[in-house]
């Protein structure tokens, strides 16, 4: 049943002699991979600091010493790109710190006056961030005709109020902006003439047709914005300080990558872009296109399904935080088990987890001569994992191991329950540090792999992140016929990945979504294509810049 191998074989960025190190940065370990071409050269894990960068700076400094593949030294100026997985926004967002008060101007009068923006938000939210809201005529309908014009004396007034009112963020929705972009781009050159210094966020960059949900996510993105310049410079130290003079990118929900200056415009993009490095890193490292993947780190476990080598994206409205928004987020279940997790009795019932000692374990963990039991400890008393002092947790009781150790595959079996489509078995591919957690058949699982380096999936995910361009909106089918409909948002979205940096030759379609729009005349359908491609990347040039969606 169980299987494992290193599938390298996939030239994704390039031939051999193109080095680039992959990082991602999770609650427990940040780790980092060094890549040639085909190969896996090194990789290292470094527990997460309290000081992100400093966990960053020390994992690369441990792949740039390489192995026994590559003896010697790394010499920095080797490294062509960085790429780097980080849950730093996410936190922030779910935590409420570091966000920046923000100015929200909705462009859709007389539509969408029943519903004000924020009225859905947690109260501790709307403390942080204030109740800063103009609503202007404009917007546009679904076809992207006009509904209204836009009122430009409104927004100049909303842009010098805001100003007046020190705010120092600002977030642009406008009724169907993605059909038609035209109005919110307008009312961002109105911010940059009365208010150049505040940051404008606009809306069709980042959500889908919906408006309330677009808005949010515009909202949340503007309330970001001062953290994720600090974080860029933050990253762009640590490489410094590494004397690696190569660009970097952060890597986006989606599987594909945003060049620094794009992180700082949009940090949002970032959220569970963990759980997706993760899963392209084990489609990767499996060979497996279709699978069901499980992640286990040091707190959580993330559960998702590939489909053609990227996660499932999620059909419904994301609630991030106690928010709604509509923009791309991968399908994953997360649930509280991680090498990290507690193990305690709770009235004569043995628990593992949802608490975890994170980063901490090399500390707090029994084997590592602290006095908390974790998952770890457990696996290593039952023989099947090796770290740590095996003898400070031989006094361990043979029933409470036999409890702890079907407690932790009860609670993946419940995960993968929830995960799958159907009763048919599936292959489960374990990665993630934790993954020694399991030794024992999953219940609906036909075969359970996991795959050499399955510990460093995440950053190897990160290194091989592609660029991508994806087109949402609304086309006639009786005018184009459903082939020419799909056929011209397919060549928009290969035109956006293109100038998003990918090389023209490697472009292939992942997904198209067609949604017939019902009681709407014309044959509207709104029709989503997404394609990828692999980077233009070589030691002998400098990679282009990485877009978002437009």
């Amino acid at each position: 049943m169980w299987a494992a191998g290193l599938k390298l074989v996939r030239d994704v960025l390039g031939g051999a002699g193109v080095l680039r190190i992959g990082v991602d940065v999770g609650g427990t370990n940040t780790d980092a991979v060094l890549m040639d071409g085909r190969q896996l050269v090194a990789f290292d894990k470094s527990p997460t600091t309290a000081n992100v960068s400093d966990g960053i700076a020390a994992a690369i400094r441990g792949v740039l010493r390489g192995d026994a593949t590559r003896p010697g030294r790394v010499a920095p100026q080797d490294v062509v790109a960085v790429m780097i997985g980080t849950t730093h926004f996410t936190n922030a967002f779910v935590e409420r710190r570091n966000l920046l008060p923000v100015g929200v101007v909705r462009i859709a009068l007389p539509a969408a006056r029943g519903v004000p923006p924020l009225m859905d938000w947690p109260a501790d939210f709307i403390d942080a961030i204030g109740r800063n809201v103009h609503c202007v005529r404009g917007g546009y309908q679904f076809d992207g005709r006009i509904n209204s014009s836009l009122d430009e004396l409104a927004v100049r007034d909303a842009a010098r109020d805001m100003k007046a009112k020190g705010l120092r963020a600002a977030a642009v929705c406008g009724l169907f902006s993605p059909l038609n972009a035209e109005m919110e781009e307008r009312a961002g050159a109105i911010f940059a003439e009365e208010a150049p210094e505040i940051a404008v966020t606009l809306s069709n960059r980042i959500g889908r047709i919906g408006l309330l949900q677009r808005e949010n996510a515009a909202i949340m993105n503007a309330s970001l914005s001062a953290m994720a310049a600090n974080v860029v410079a933050a990253f762009s130290e640590a490489l410094s300080t590494l004397a690696i003079d190569a660009p970097f990118f952060v890597s986006q929900n989606d599987g594909t990558l945003m060049n620094a200056d794009l992180v700082a415009r949009y940090p949002v993009l970032t959220f569970a872009s963990g759980p997706t490095n993760s899963m392209r890193g084990a489609a990767y490292l499996s060979g497996l296109s279709d699978a069901l993947v499980a992640d286990i780190g040091g707190t959580t476990t993330d559960i998702g399904m590939l489909s053609g080598g990227f996660p499932r994206e999620s059909a419904v409205s994301s609630d991030i935080g106690g928010v709604r928004t509509n923009f791309r987020m991968p399908d994953i279940l997360s649930i509280g088990l991680g090498g990290g997790s507690v193990v305690r009795f709770d009235q004569d019932t043995l628990r593992v987890g949802p608490k975890s000692v994170g980063y901490r374990l090399p500390q707090l963990a029994r084997v590592f001569g602290g006095d908390t039991l974790t998952a770890s400890d457990i696996a290593v008393a039952a023989g099947y994992a090796v770290m740590g002092d095996g003898a400070r947790v031989a006094d361990l009781e043979p029933m409470l191991v036999e409890a702890g150790v079907s407690e932790i595959h009860r609670l993946l079996a419940e995960g993968v329950d929830r995960m799958k489509t159907s009763a048919e078995p599936v292959r489960l591919v374990l990665v993630g540090g934790g993954s020694v957690l399991i030794n024992r058949d999953i219940p609906g699982v036909s075969e359970i792999i996991i795959p050499e380096a399955a510990s460093v999936a995440n950053a190897i995910g990160a290194s091989i992140a592609q660029a991508g361009g994806e087109v949402d909106r609304v086309f006639s089918y009786e005018q184009l016929g459903r082939e020419g409909a799909i056929a011209a948002a397919t060549a928009e979205a290969e035109r956006v990945a293109v100038e998003a940096g990918a090389a023209p030759g490697s472009l292939r379609v992942v997904d198209v979504e067609e949604l017939p729009l019902a009681y709407v005349p014309g044959g509207a359908v709104r029709l989503r294509v997404k394609v990828t491609g692999d980077l233009k990347l070589s030691a002998a040039s400098e990679p282009l810049l990485v877009g978002v969606r437009v």
